[in-house]
Order: structure tokens, then sequence, then C-alpha cells
């Protein structure tokens, strides 16, 4: 089974290579953009058939290793 794992800063984290993002854009003459949020994205293939044992393991691994529960989110979509 195959998924993508999302992992995107939380809301309220300062995001600094977003700003940078921006302010390059900026000097580009994109200056219609206001806001750039950088992020992850992890493809796993699992050998897993039952979806919510490949969910739950998905989620672990996510939240061991892909992400920092502290300041990020994920999101886990089953691709299979």
């Amino acid at each position: 089974m195959k998924a993508k794992i999302e992992v995107m800063l939380k809301n309220g984290v300062f995001d600094p290579q977003g700003k940078t993002l921006v302010s390059a854009l900026h000097h580009l003459d994109y200056n219609s953009v206001k806001e750039v949020h950088v992020g992850k994205i992890f493809y796993v293939e699992i050998d897993e058939n039952e979806k919510q044992q490949a969910q739950s393991k998905l989620e672990s691994m996510a939240d061991q290793l892909f992400a920092n529960p502290i300041i990020e989110n994920f999101t886990i979509e089953l691709l299979d």
C-alpha cells in the first residue's frame, strides 16, 4: 500500500523559509504574493493490506519520525 504524508508547521509557528521565499518573490516583482508556507511530503510504501492497520502504522511513523508534534501537523493520504 502506498501513502503520502504531508507535514506542515502549525498555525502561529514562525516559518523562516516561507518568509525568505516571500521576500525573494517580492524582489522578483511578484508583489501579489502574501504568504508562503514550506512543508515536507513523504511517499511511503508499506507492506500492509488492511487500510486501518496501514493508517495506524503510518500515523505512528509520522508522529515518531516524520513530524515534530510540538510544532508540526501531518496528514496522511492512502494512495492505493
